[in-house]
C-alpha cells in the first residue's frame, strides 16, 4: 500500500514539474552553474587564504566588493530589463543587447576612474588602492563586469541558461588556475588576486563563445540606442529596484573591513561567500520566473509557488548547515580564522530565508511593472540593513554585525512574505485566467 502511495506521489510530482518545463530547465541550468561555481569558488578562496596573508586577502576581498558595486551601479538595471524585454522585441534583441553592453561598460569605467581618483585624493586608511597596478586592475575589472552581467542576462532572457551555466564554470575555473599560477610565480600582492578575477572573466566570455559556436557573438549586433532609449523608463525602474535590493549585500566585505579590520574581514569572507553562493540558488529560481512567466502567463501561480517553496526548503537546509559547521568551514580555509572570528558567524545563514522572500518579492514587482514603487520599500530596507550592521559592529564587533544583518534581512523577509501571501490569495480567488500583470497585483 505504501509503495502504491509513493508511486502515486512520484507520478504527481512529475506531472507538476512537466507543467513548469521551461522554469525547471532554465532554473536547473542556473542552479548547476551556481553549484559548480560554488565548489570552484571555495577552492579559489581556500588557495588565497593559504597562500596570501590575511590582511592582503581582506583588502582584496573589500576591493572586489567595491568592484561588484560599481558593476551593479553601471549595469543600471539594463541587464535585468533585458530578461523581460528580449521576448517582447523579436528581431531587435541583438541591437538592444549591444546597446546595453556599451552603456554599462562606459558607465563602469567612468565610476571606476572616479573611485580611484577619490581614493588617491583622500589617501584612505583602508589602503585599498595603494599603487598604479591595483588601480589598473580595478578599472579593468569594473569595465569588464557589466559585459559579463549583460551577457548572462541576455542568455536568460533568450531562455538559454545553459550558456550562462558554461560561462560561470569557465570563469570559476579560469580564475582558480590564474591565482594558483600567480602564487607559484611569487606574485603575492593585491593586483594578483584582482587580475586573476579580471582575466578569468574575459576568458569565460571568450570560452563560452567558442564552446557554443558563437553563442556570445550571436547576442550582439549593431547597437540600437534608440530602442534602449525608448525603454528608459523601465530601465530606470529596474535600476532603482536592483540597487535598493542588492547594494548593501554587495558592499558588505568593504563595510567589515572599514568597521572592523582587514584580518577580521579575511575570516568573514569565507562564510559570507558561502552564504552568497547559497543565495544564488533561490535568486536563480526567482530570476528564471521573470522570462518564464512572461512567456507562459497561464502557469504563473503554479510556477511562482513551486519556485518559492523549493527555495525556502533549500535555504532552511543551508542555514542549518552554516549554524552547525561554521567553525569547521573557517578552519578549512585557514587554521587562524576560527580564532579570529570565534562563533560569531554561525547565525549568518539564517538571513537566507529573508533573502529568498526578498528575491521573489522583487520578481513579483518586475512582473507587475511596479519596480519604482517597490524600490522605495527596498531602499528603506537597505537603509535598515546598513543601520543595523553599523550599530551592531559598534556595539558587539563581528557578532553584533552579523546579528544586525540577520535581523534586518529577516524583518524585510517577513514584510515580503506578507506581500507574497496577499498576492497568492488574490490569485487563488480568481476564477478566470488573466495576464500575469493582473494576476499578481501588489
Amino acid at each position: 500500500m505504501s509503495v502504491d502511495r509513493a508511486w502515486t506521489a512520484i507520478i504527481r510530482l512529475r506531472r507538476e514539474f512537466r507543467k513548469s518545463t521551461a522554469l525547471v530547465m532554465n532554473s536547473g541550468a542556473l542552479a548547476v552553474g551556481t553549484i559548480a561555481a560554488a565548489g570552484l569558488g571555495f577552492v579559489y578562496w581556500w588557495l588565497a587564504a593559504r597562500l596570501f596573508p590575511p590582511e592582503l586577502v581582506g583588502n582584496a576581498a573589500a576591493l572586489l566588493s567595491v568592484m561588484g558595486l560599481v558593476g551593479l551601479l553601471a549595469e543600471a538595471g539594463i541587464g535585468t530589463m533585458l530578461v523581460g524585454e528580449i521576448i517582447r522585441n523579436p528581431g531587435k534583441e541583438r541591437g538592444l543587447v549591444a546597446a546595453a553592453a556599451c552603456v554599462g561598460m562606459a558607465l563602469a569605467v567612468g565610476l571606476a576612474l572616479l573611485f580611484v581618483l577619490v581614493n588617491a585624493y583622500l589617501d584612505s586608511s583602508a589602503g585599498l588602492i595603494g599603487n598604479w597596478s591595483n588601480g589598473v586592475a580595478f578599472i579593468l575589472g569594473c569595465g569588464v563586469t557589466p559585459l559579463g552581467i549583460v551577457a548572462d542576462q541576455a542568455f536568460l532572457g533568450n531562455l538559454r541558461s545553459t550558456n550562462r551555466m558554461i560561462r560561470q564554470v569557465l570563469f570559476s575555473t579560469s580564475k582558480l588556475v590564474l591565482i594558483a599560477a600567480a602564487a607559484a610565480g611569487g606574485y603575492i600582492f593585491n593586483a594578483a588576486i584582482l587580475l586573476s578575477w579580471v582575466a578569468g572573466l574575459l576568458a569565460s566570455i571568450i570560452g563560452v563563445d567558442l564552446l557554443t559556436r558563437g553563442g556570445v557573438r550571436h547576442l550582439f549586433g549593431p547597437p540600437d540606442f534608440q530602442l534602449l532609449h525608448s525603454l528608459r523608463s523601465k530601465v530606470f525602474d529596474h535600476y532603482a529596484l536592483d540597487v535598493a535590493s542588492m547594494a548593501p549585500a554587495v558592499i558588505m566585505p568593504f563595510l567589515v573591513l572599514t568597521l572592523l579590520s582587514p584580518a577580521i574581514n579575511a575570516a568573514f569572507v569565507p562564510l559570507w561567500m558561502l552564504v552568497s553562493i547559497a543565495s544564488m540558488i533561490p535568486a536563480a529560481l526567482a530570476t528564471a520566473l521573470f522570462p518564464v512567466v512572461r512567456a507562459s502567463p497561464k502557469q504563473s501561480r503554479h510556477n511562482f509557488l513551486l519556485s518559492l517553496m523549493a527555495s525556502l526548503l533549500y535555504s532552511l537546509f543551508c542555514a542549518a548547515f552554516i549554524f552547525t559547521y561554521s567553525q569547521e568551514v573557517l578552519a578549512v580555509f585557514n587554521p587562524a580564522y576560527p580564532e579570529i572570528a570565534g562563533s560569531s558567524l554561525r547565525f549568518l545563514g539564517l538571513s537566507l530565508l529573508g533573502s529568498t522572500l526578498k528575491f521573489h518579492a522583487c520578481t513579483l514587482a518586475r512582473l507587475n511593472d511596479t519596480m519604482r514603487k517597490a524600490s522605495r520599500w527596498f531602499a528603506l530596507g537597505g537603509v535598515l540593513e546598513l543601520c543595523f550592521v553599523v550599530a551592531g559592529a559598534k556595539l558587539g564587533g563581528l557578532e553584533g554585525l552579523v546579528l544586525g544583518w540577520t535581523l534586518s534581512v529577516s524583518i524585510e523577509g517577513l514584510c515580503a512574505a506578507l506581500i507574497l501571501a496577499n498576492a497568492m490569495n488574490r490569485a487563488a480567488c480568481r476564477t478566470d485566467e488573466r495576464p500575469t500583470a493582473s494576476l499578481f497585483q501588489m
